[in-house]
């Protein structure tokens, strides 16, 4: 059994990149492009995990963290934070906003999978 990951990303090449990673890997995955519409497919869809961009229009990765984290139907979905922010102190505010782990971009291609299987239970890995 393989589990169900919404990407939340703006850019089309990194979402090509993670959706086809993902998918080769037989993941389901559901794309948003921006925080709203990915807030909205996370109540719908109950993805196992989130792949969250910060750096979004609108409403900036933090934010929808935070609200992710206080929306009762989807809060306890691990988050997982992939992004080009890598600056002293980057990751431990998206993790201090709710994201579960964090991912550097650029992410490379022979490992990505591996870093979001952990997030996984057993016998969806």
């Amino acid at each position: 059994m393989t589990g169900k990951i919404l990407i939340i990303e703006d850019n089309e090449q990194n979402m090509y990149l993670i959706h086809f990673l993902l998918e080769s890997h037989g993941y389901t995955v559901i794309e948003a492009e921006n925080g709203l519409i990915g807030i909205e497919k996370a109540m719908k869809e109950h993805p196992d995990i989130i792949l969250l961009d910060i750096q979004l229009p609108e409403m900036d990765g933090y934010e929808i963290a935070r609200i992710i984290r206080n929306t009762n139907e989807i809060n306890s979905i691990p988050i997982i934070a992939v992004t080009s922010y890598a600056m002293a102190g980057d990751k431990e505010k998206i993790l201090s906003a709710g994201a579960t782990d964090y991912i550097e971009k650029p992410i490379n291609p022979a490992t990505f999978v591996d870093q979001i299987k952990i997030h996984f239970p057993e016998s969806m890995k």
